[in-house]
């Protein structure tokens, strides 16, 4: 007894003494709990993921060589799994080399001439791709002299000196990302591809070859503005620069606000202070210039707008860098008066100078004004009815942490809509209820296709579901850094995929923009013998498990989600969880789309709908025979 007594407490749980207590090296720290310096692992599916960081902290490197007046072209190359950058700056000090991408806190950007406004601040970056990687190697050559270091899991493997070299200056690092750690993963090279995008819109007279071929901004934030325009803008985009910032500026049709906003080169997901003080500035800058006391929601609706900053030493709210906590642009001045201080001036003369704009702005602004007005009694009479509803009981099964809270489970908060009592029985059973919290609908939602916003508050389902997800007044007070529809995989849950999707679309295509909206995919069918089981999301899946399976293959069908037990649910909204992101483009007009999809061309839709049933139909011929 004495014995039990000395390894537990009366409450049975685990021994706490001294031997419980571990000191890790920061390589062990790194790959125990990556999430930390890199955010979400993930599979490459999604834009997040973990893989993608680990290639922006490398060429964050490289631009900054570029910044400083280093060196005017990166070359990138990702094939299968492998990941190379070289830059043509002034390559990392060889007797430096090792030290500069193995240990923590070493680097040449805490102070001094070096780097100036850059974002790599915390020693950080590279190497956690180091130690992240199976294989990683990294080669710097300055005039004549290279050395090539490489390494293992963050464990030097070779180390070799070289003179007399033809090369030009620079550094090259490549690396393959451990699959002990990150599983089966796979590169989108889209995804690569839209950082590589970024970069030179924020870098102009850089140059980046990506897998080949050349990426160059001539017009930097414009080019960026006009790639994510999904309409034609009411007014040509407004353009302003200016030493340490560049904006651009659009209105549309729509509603909500979208941003797109970057410091010293980082795009900030969820932006920060500098975004916060443009929003500030821009309403304040049209009120002046119109002489016009208009609310600010009435000047920034349905606006598409990029703001870029550079900032020294910034300070961001996690290593992912995704949200900017800087005060300051640099010691003496702040970050509120640094924005708004340009846009009175640079704003204000463009709007004196383009009365055309100056013109169809302030009509934009008049018809918001009016819409809001229109709906303001409805909305106050929405807001008592949601009071009245059980919104924290019944309709929500809200989460513990969200994407709001300074905690760094934040970027994993998510809520699943669905709809049907077993199906938001199976995922609430199933949830980890610090991150996932469920939304229930009531029955299909409404095709709001050519309403106003003002079905929004008068439709309870609308307005009960953006009181959920905090949208009403600003897409920054998001709770939930996903919103994942849910539904069963029959023609039914299409249906109110393509209802919310719609909605979300017409109202709040900010929510859609900023990469939040996502698509749960559930396995169709089940394949399982007394020795294996196997959850498959397509006809192919299903085939190369009754092959796996042999003759005793047992095989289910799911029809719905809530023919999916509890604990079998668990396994998609867990760390196998499958997500299709909601994007869209400037090759996808929104209007055109909400019209052929949700209008009343009910003919034309028909025989849309006809052409690709025979297409299906004859893949599933193809199958059985």
């Amino acid at each position: 007894m004495s014995d039990i007594l000395n390894h537990t407490n009366t409450t049975g749980s685990q021994a706490y003494d001294d031997d419980a207590i571990v000191t890790l090296s920061p390589r062990e720290h790194i790959r125990l709990r990556p999430g930390m310096y890199i955010g979400k692992l993930g599979d490459g599916s999604q834009p997040d993921d973990g893989i993608y960081v680990l290639v922006k902290e490398v060429v964050d490197n490289s631009v900054d060589e570029f910044i400083m007046g280093a060196g005017r072209t990166i070359e990138i190359t990702v094939a299968d799994d492998t990941v190379s950058v070289r830059d043509y700056g002034r390559g990392i000090p060889l007797k430096s080399l090792a030290a500069a991408v193995s240990e923590m806190n070493t680097g040449g950007k805490y102070g001094g001439t070096a780097f100036k406004k850059t974002v790599g601040l915390n020693g950080v970056g590279v190497k956690a791709v180091n130690m992240l990687s199976s294989e990683f190697t990294v080669r710097s050559v300055r005039d004549g002299e290279a050395r090539t270091v490489t390494f293992a899991q963050g464990l030097e493997q070779s180390d070799r000196w070289e003179s007399g070299v033809e090369e030009k200056n620079g550094t090259f690092v490549s690396f393959r990302v451990d699959r002990e750690i990150f599983g089966d993963y796979a590169y989108n090279t889209e995804y690569v591809e839209q950082l590589v995008k970024n970069y030179t819109y924020l870098n102009l007279g850089l140059t980046i070859r990506f897998n080949g071929r050349s990426y160059v901004s001539k017009n930097g934030l414009l080019d960026l503005l006009n790639e994510h325009l999904t309409e034609e803008p009411l007014y040509p985009p407004i353009h302003l620069t200016g030493e340490d910032i560049e904006v651009a500026i659009a209105h549309g049709t729509g509603y909500g606000e979208s941003y797109f906003s970057f410091v010293n080169g980082q795009y900030t997901s969820q932006g920060g202070t500098h975004q916060s003080a443009f929003r500030e500035a821009i309403a304040k800058t049209v009120k002046e210039f119109y002489r016009k006391d208009y609310d600010p929601a009435d000047i920034r609706t349905s606006i598409i707008a990029a703001v870029s900053v550079r900032v020294t030493d910034p300070v961001f709210e996690s290593q992912t860098k995704i949200k900017l906590g800087s005060k300051e642009v640099e010691p003496g001045v702040s970050m509120r008066s640094f924005v708004g201080d340009f846009l009175s001036k640079q704003l204000d003369d463009y709007l004196h100078k383009h009365p055309e704009t100056a013109q169809v702005l302030q009509k934009k602004i008049v018809d918001n004004e009016k819409e809001r007005k229109e709906i303001s009694g409805i909305q106050k009479k929405a807001r008592e009815t949601a009071r009245k509803v059980s919104l924290n009981n019944r309709k929500v099964r809200d989460c513990k942490i969200h994407r709001t809270d300074r905690s760094e489970l934040a970027e994993q908060s998510m809520i699943f809509i669905t709809e049907g009592d077993s199906a938001s029985g199976s995922i609430t059973k199933s949830r980890d209820p610090r991150t996932q919290a469920v939304f229930s609908l009531r029955g299909k939602p409404l095709n709001c296709f050519g309403l106003t916003k003002k079905v929004v508050y008068e439709n309870e389902e609308f307005n009960l579901l953006q009181l959920a997800l905090d949208i009403e007044e600003e897409m920054d007070r998001l709770r939930y850094e996903k919103v994942i529809i849910a539904t069963d995989a029959d023609v039914d849950g299409m249906h109110i995929r393509l209802l919310l999707t719609s909605f979300f679309l017409q109202f709040f295509p900010d929510l859609i923009r900023g990469g939040h909206l996502y698509i749960l995919q559930t396995p169709l069918f089940r394949v399982r013998n007394k020795q294996e089981t196997y959850y498959c999301y397509s006809e192919e899946e299903r085939r190369r498990a009754v092959e796996r399976c042999g003759a005793q293959a047992e095989i289910t069908r799911f029809k719905g989600l809530g023919e999916i037990s509890p604990d079998e649910f668990r396994e998609f909204i867990g760390e196998h969880m499958r997500l299709d992101r909601v994007n869209i483009t400037k090759e996808d007009p929104i209007h055109d789309l909400l019209e052929f999809y949700m209008g009343k061309n009910s003919a034309e839709r028909q025989g849309f709908i006809i052409d690709n049933l025979r297409i299906e139909e004859d893949l599933v011929q193809e199958d059985f025979n």
